[in-house]
C-alpha cells in the first residue's frame, strides 16, 4: 500500500480528488435545483471533505518536492500560465468563500447561504476543473 501512495503519486491523486470534488459540486447543484436538500447537503459536505483532503495532499507533495517547472515552450506556455494564475488566485479565494457558505448552511442561515453560494459554486467548480487541467498540462502533456 505504501508504494501506491508515494509522494510521486500525489499529483495524480490530487487530480482525482479535484475531479471527485467537481462531480460532487455539480451533482449537489443539480439536487438543489430540484429542491432535494438532503442529497444536496451530502454532496456539498462530500465536496468540502474531498477538497480538504486535496489541500492536505497538495501541501504534503509541495513540502517534499517543492515547485515543479512547466518546460513547454511557445503558445502553450502562455495558456498554461493563464490557467495556472487564475487557478491559484481563485483557489486562495475559494477557501474562505467555501467556509462562509458552509457555515451559513450549517447555521441554517439559508438566505445568506444562497447569496454567497451563487459565487462560491462557480468559482469552486472552476478551481476544481482547472486543477485537473494544470495537472494534465504539467505532468501528462
Amino acid at each position: 500500500m505504501l508504494e501506491i501512495i508515494s509522494v510521486q503519486n500525489l499529483p495524480a491523486i490530487n487530480a482525482t480528488l479535484n475531479a471527485a470534488s467537481a462531480v460532487l459540486l455539480s451533482v449537489g447543484y443539480w439536487f438543489i435545483r430540484r429542491g432535494e436538500i438532503k442529497p444536496h447537503r451530502l454532496c456539498m459536505l462530500g465536496a468540502f471533505s474531498i477538497s480538504c483532503l486535496f489541500l492536505t495532499s497538495y501541501l504534503v507533495y509541495h513540502y517534499h518536492v517543492g515547485s515543479v517547472s512547466f518546460t513547454k515552450e511557445g503558445w502553450i506556455r502562455t495558456i498554461y500560465f493563464t490557467i495556472l494564475i487564475t487557478h491559484v488566485v481563485l483557489a486562495a479565494v475559494i477557501l474562505p468563500l467555501a467556509l462562509i457558505t458552509l457555515s451559513n448552511a450549517l447555521k441554517e442561515k439559508f438566505d445568506k447561504h444562497r447569496k454567497i453560494a451563487r459565487w462560491t459554486f462557480p468559482l469552486w467548480l472552476y478551481v476544481s476543473v482547472t486543477g485537473i487541467v494544470v495537472y494534465w498540462m504539467l505532468y501528462q502533456m
